[in-house]
């Protein structure tokens, strides 16, 4: 199953696929099912159930609405750095022995076809093409064996980062959180009709139509199965949190000349069978 958040007229609505199409309802109908964060809180047949409920609503025009983060408001966004060995070489690390973790929060998340902002304060601003897990059901201290029986289903992130803001410290936070920068979406696919952790699922990052990043989900150093079990091991992961699994090699920083997006660029991050991001690029304007 596929689901869309989006917001029409101040009200916020979700929709399902149904032979290529989006079938919806907004929040102000009697019959609606409840937000995707709500659904994946509630767990058991909650999902299947609001996809019977919204098959047979009315069609949504995507180009009418406003694309949402598929979870809005997750308790937890964490971010895995270094995750593929070519990216760790390009980055000037060795591949690391445990994931290199890092958080990212509400305040930075915005859906497909919203502007990733270039702060005033960098021109620094580099695209990460990722996959995303949402977390369906309580994990904590799982076996790897056990931990995709906890994951939900997947979506597409990128992890824009501001450089010079992620690299004033050793914690890179800072770069990692300016407002407008952590775009999400456009679905989320739930975990049954997806190979088990997305392996063999193809990544491709294209920044004004260039393929710019292009790998297998295989060529993580940690798989989602194993990322799930190890956080587990520190938090308690609940249903909606985020894991956003890391960015393969051909960052804009590690290119000579560094290649950063700017006013007036599209970037686009597509992951076979999940769908495609696509957001331009805009400089922000003070207030």
């Amino acid at each position: 199953m596929k689901f869309m958040s989006y917001i029409e007229n101040n009200v916020e609505g979700i929709a399902v696929e149904v032979d290529g199409t989006f079938k919806g309802m907004l929040a102000n109908n009697s019959n609606y099912p409840g937000n995707l964060l709500s659904l994946i809180e509630t767990g058991g047949s909650a999902l299947n159930d609001a996809y019977e409920t919204l098959k047979n609503a009315a069609e949504v025009s995507i180009s009418n609405v406003d694309l949402l983060p598929p979870v809005s408001n997750p308790e937890k966004v964490i971010c895995v750095g270094l995750n593929y060995v070519d990216h760790s070489k390009e980055s000037g690390f060795e591949t690391p022995d445990y994931p290199t973790l890092f958080g990212r929060f509400n305040s930075s998340l915005i859906g497909h076809g919203a502007p990733i902002l270039r702060p005033e304060e960098s021109i620094q601003l580099d695209y990460e093409g990722e996959l995303a897990a949402i977390i369906g059901k309580k994990a904590y201290r799982v076996s790897e064996d056990e931990a995709l029986d906890h994951v939900a289903g997947y979506s597409v992130f990128n992890d824009g980062s501001i450089r010079d803001y992620q690299h004033k410290a050793p914690q890179w936070t800072p770069g990692k959180n300016f407002d407008d920068t952590g775009a999400f979406g456009p679905h989320f696919v739930t975990a049954d009709v997806l190979p088990k952790g997305c392996l063999g699922l193809q990544l491709t990052t294209r920044l004004n139509g260039m393929v710019v990043q292009e790998t297998k989900i295989d060529d993580m150093v940690f798989s989602v199965a194993s990322l799930v079990s190890i956080i587990s091991q520190f938090m308690t992961l609940n249903p909606g949190d985020v894991i956003v699994t890391g960015t393969p090699g051909g960052i804009g920083l590690a290119r000579t000349p560094p290649l950063f997006m700017k006013d007036g660029d599209v970037c686009e991050v597509e992951i076979e069978s999940i769908g495609i991001l696509n957001n331009p690029i805009k400089d922000r304007v003070s207030q």
